[in-house]
């Protein structure tokens, strides 16, 4: 449909097109469009922008992305259908792989994702050769590549995916997450949650990766201090004071 610029939810109104594309492209699960719609509620609460929390966590997501071994970027179909570009730039920039994942999964639908993470220039991504599981989980999500996700030390899980989250928390990896829900059990267990929209976190850290890269030491002591839990209350007392100070009749 053709939304003009001057409607007040114009970029909002955008990201609802582009995953209506993607659930007709074969890329998102038609469940995928009940998650943005939670996320989009908590994105009304935080004001649609990046908050100072959020930019905070972004920081030490890039710092842990930045540090790592053999970092990983795990995509989704709601994050190739919003973000496929931005996570092949993230993924150069660091660098970092790109590994499929899905809860709902068809081989078709992960060759979909991985063509359209390539479209953009991803030279390689895992997933089609799944060959480990990710121990605890009964589902699909198990399913990894041994020299991707099972294999790495950092791993970006951006959108909600609580039980994975825990999963490769058990395995002793960190985890950084991308949840506009700051009570979801994601956001909770992650080693880092950055409570923004996606469409606006990953740029967000990239931009990160270019400031910090190379300072080493600084880094090592963004991550050292940093406390999830408290970022996540800070993010909590922001949606509280924001909706203290509305007018709901002008």
């Amino acid at each position: 449909m053709g939304i003009p610029r001057s409607h007040p939810r114009y970029q909002s109104l955008m990201l609802r097109e582009k995953l209506a594309d993607g659930l007709r492209e074969g890329l998102v699960h038609e469940t995928g469009l009940i998650a943005h719609g939670r996320g989009e509620a908590f994105d009304y609460l935080i004001g649609e922008e990046t908050i100072e929390a959020a930019d905070d966590a972004a920081r030490v997501a890039a710092a842990q992305l930045l540090l790592a071994d053999d970092p990983v970027i795990s995509v989704n179909g709601n994050a190739a259908a919003l973000t496929a570009k931005e996570c092949v730039s993230l993924a150069k920039t660091v660098p970092a792989k790109l590994e499929v994942n899905l809860f709902h999964r068809s081989k078709g639908r992960v060759r979909r994702i991985v063509s359209e993470l390539k479209k953009y220039g991803a030279e390689r991504v895992y997933g089609l050769n799944a060959d480990s599981l990710i121990p605890g989980l009964d589902h699909d999500r198990a399913l990894c590549e041994e020299t991707g996700i099972f294999g790495a030390d950092v791993v970006l899980v951006p959108l909600e995916d609580g039980d994975r989250c825990e999963a490769l928390k058990k395995m002793e990896k960190t985890v950084v997450t991308i949840d506009l829900n700051p009570l979801s059990r994601t956001a909770r267990a992650a080693d880092v949650t950055i409570v923004d929209n996606i469409v606006r976190a990953i740029p967000n850290i990239e931009r990160w990766v270019g400031e910090l890269r190379g300072k080493e030491e600084e880094m090592r002591k963004i991550v050292k201090m940093w406390n999830n839990e408290k970022n996540l209350r800070n993010v909590l007392s922001y949606i509280s004071k924001r909706l203290n100070s509305l007018q709901v009749y002008p």
